[in-house]
C-alpha cells in the first residue's frame, strides 16, 4: 500500500461538479493498494499517517501532528501510485489491485483513519473521474510504502 501524503491548507475533490470532499489544515492523501496489501499494511500505514508530526510548532519546526493542530484528511483512491514504467513509455498497471480487493481496504483504511483522528474522513469515490483541488502548505509531500518498512 502507498501514501501520498501531502500537508494542506485546503483541499477537495469534485465529482461530476460537486464536492464530494473537503478540507482545510490537514492532508490530502493519495492511496494505491496492491494485490499483496494485507490488514497489517493498513494499521502501520494508517499509523504512521495520522502519527506524521510535519506541522510547525511555535518555533517553526516540523514538530506536530494531525491531532495537536485538529487537521484533518481527504484520501483519494489513486491505483496509478503502482504503475510500472520499466518498459515502453505506457505505464504498467499489473501491481494495483483490483476493484474487489482494492475497494474494501480503501474502505477500511478510510475507517481505520477515522479511528484514530477521531473524527471522519472526507474522501473521494473510488473509479471515479474526481478533479482534485489542493493548496500544499511548504510544500510538504511524503510518500509512504508499507512494503518498505525498514
Amino acid at each position: 500500500m502507498i501514501a501520498v501524503i501531502q500537508r494542506v491548507s485546503s483541499a477537495s475533490v469534485t465529482i461530476d461538479g460537486k464536492v464530494k470532499g473537503e478540507i482545510k489544515t490537514g492532508f490530502m492523501v493519495l492511496l494505491g493498494v496492491t494485490h499483496s496489501d494485507l490488514p497489517e499494511d493498513i494499521e502501520w500505514l494508517g499509523k504512521k499517517i495520522v502519527g506524521l508530526r510535519v506541522f510547525n510548532d511555535e518555533e517553526g519546526k516540523m514538530n506536530l501532528d494531525l491531532k495537536t493542530v485538529n487537521g484533518d484528511i481527504l484520501v483519494i483512491s489513486q491505483f496509478t501510485l503502482h504503475a510500472s514504467t520499466k518498459k515502453g513509455n505506457r505505464p504498467s498497471f499489473i501491481e494495483a489491485a483490483k476493484p474487489n480487493i482494492a475497494i474494501p481496504m480503501y474502505e477500511k483504511m478510510v475507517e481505520f483513519l477515522g479511528q484514530e483522528l477521531g473524527k471522519p474522513i472526507q474522501t473521494g469515490e473510488f473509479g471515479a473521474d474526481m478533479k482534485v483541488s489542493l493548496l500544499n502548505d511548504g510544500p510538504v509531500t511524503i510518500v509512504i510504502d508499507s512494503k518498505n518498512r525498514i
